[in-house]
């Protein structure tokens, strides 16, 4: 085989003037997006559509990367809840959102969200507000509650759940114990 400077192979003459086949152009996109991180088959076709690669055939590939699973979508949705519960401290309404945004199916996203229970989710809580009211001392009662349920409203977590917690939290917090 012929090689051009640098040490690159030469172009084959005979493969010049063809067009490169669609589907191998489309499985080269999904499996460099995979590379880079894992996402989700609606994320894989946007990025084929913005590539101008035909409809049928980026279903085509997506089916055949599906079969064989390297694209899943349930177990995309369970690893992207699991980091950002554990990254992000993200609550079940934030992360369906993140789950709605990566175009997971709304009953796959449902099923995986059944997962998290209530408790799981207060003590998730509890732990955000701990962390910041370390960086809080001084500050009035007042004052850190609204930072603190502006914080885990951000995080998806309920008015009753946020309250309660920063509640429990602010009471037991030293500075605010009576001398």
């Amino acid at each position: 085989m012929a090689r051009e400077r640098g040490g690159a192979p030469a172009p084959d003459p005979a493969q010049q003037d063809r067009e490169p086949d669609p589907h191998d152009v489309a499985r080269q996109i999904v499996l460099r997006q995979l590379t880079l991180a894992p996402r989700s088959r609606a994320q894989l076709e946007d990025k084929l559509r913005q590539r101008d690669c035909p409809d049928d055939v980026a279903a085509t590939v997506l089916d055949r990367l599906t079969e064989v699973g390297l694209v899943d979508d349930e177990a995309y949705a369970q690893m992207l809840v699991r980091s950002q519960q554990a990254g992000r401290g993200l609550a079940r309404r934030a992360l369906a959102r993140e789950l709605r945004n990566k175009g997971i199916d709304p009953e796959l996203a449902a099923e995986t969200l059944d997962g998290i229970d209530d408790e799981s989710e207060r003590e998730r809580a509890r732990g955000l507000v701990a962390k910041k009211l370390r960086s809080m001392h001084g500050l009035g009662a007042e004052v850190q509650t609204r930072r603190l349920a502006g914080m885990l409203a951000r995080k998806g977590y309920s008015s009753t759940t946020s309250f309660a917690v920063i509640r429990e939290a602010i009471a037991d917090a030293p500075e605010h114990q009576p001398d």
